[in-house]
């Protein structure tokens, strides 16, 4: 079941966010972004616990996919893309026509399933991952 994160997701979406990525976000920037209007996360729970989460950030009528996550034991079953069609279908309903962000350039699963959804690979950010360092693909998809 995907659904909006609340304040009682934040813990499991910060371990989430330790086990996932290098460089996670913590439990407090979570929690204040949270709170701000511009910014839409989601999560997906499945046997009362969190699974999956993904947010973006609306800047004027685009947005930025900030992270999409899925616990190991759960990846491969379509959650991600699950995750990216709700925020596609949400981010619209926000006004947003165009959807951007960055992916390690090794993360071939992540690319498939943004291509996949319709997004075009339109640059590259140089060294822009830490921990290892790490080229980024950016990526956009435009509704217009």
């Amino acid at each position: 079941m995907i659904r909006r994160m609340t304040e009682a997701d934040l813990s499991e979406v910060a371990e989430l966010e330790r086990n996932t990525f290098t460089t996670p976000w913590s439990e407090r920037s979570l929690r204040e972004s949270l709170a701000k209007p511009d910014y839409l996360f989601l999560v997906c729970e499945e046997q009362e616990m969190i699974v999956g989460y993904g947010g973006l950030l609306k800047v004027g009528d685009e947005a930025d996919i900030l992270d999409i996550a899925v616990t190991e034991e759960f990846r491969g079953r379509g959650i991600g893309t699950a995750l990216v069609k709700e925020l596609l279908t949400g981010g619209r309903a926000l006004g947003i026509r165009a959807f951007t962000l960055e992916v390690r350039v090794s993360n071939r699963a992540a690319l498939h399933v943004y291509e996949k959804l319709g997004f075009a690979r339109e640059g590259l950010r140089k060294d822009f991952y830490e921990k290892p360092r790490e080229d980024a693909a950016i990526l956009w998809l435009r509704t217009d």
